[in-house]
């Protein structure tokens, strides 16, 4: 899949392609492989997203996800389901599939990512204090100073009662 996958990310760097020529070019990448290949549907909703078609993207995305995809694609496809589907206001559904996803691997390579959906999600829920905790303590490895407190502080926000 390797020249593939070179060819899809070539497609992705291509600043210069509009949406409608992203999606065009991803289909026609996802063509050469088997109809129900995760890793092209994957890509062909990943295009979709990001040309703001969200409501052709989510059943992409969720029958990439069904088929399975590898540890690093399951993560960007939940993260981008997620997203996908709180644009679409589907909040709980959202809140969900990024709770779970967070507390899976607490250090994994997207957990960051994944904090900062997780987020979003939570402010579009109504919980803007769960949703400050959250990113502060996505924030709080990165500081350069201050961790210690930055992650005392956020734990404090999401424990406080409102």
């Amino acid at each position: 899949m390797g020249d593939w996958q070179d060819r899809v990310e070539a497609v992705w760097a291509d600043s210069d392609l509009d949406a409608a020529e992203v999606i065009r070019r991803i289909d026609e990448l996802a063509g050469e492989r088997p109809a129900d290949d995760a890793v092209a549907l994957f890509e062909r909703a990943g295009a979709r997203d990001s040309a703001g078609l969200e409501r052709e993207a989510e059943p992409l995305y969720r029958r990439a996800l069904t088929l399975g995809l590898d540890e690093d694609r399951r993560t960007q496809a939940t993260i981008q389901l997620a997203s996908t589907i709180r644009n679409l206001g589907k909040t709980d559904e959202a809140l969900a599939l990024l709770r779970e996803e967070y507390e899976r691997e607490p250090r994994g390579a997207l957990h960051d990512a994944t904090a900062a959906f997780y987020a979003l999600a939570l402010v579009s829920s109504g919980e803007p204090e769960r949703a400050a905790s959250i990113a502060l303590q996505a924030l709080a490895p990165h500081l350069p100073r201050y961790t210690r407190s930055v992650t005392g502080y956020a734990r404090e926000i999401a424990e406080e009662p409102r």
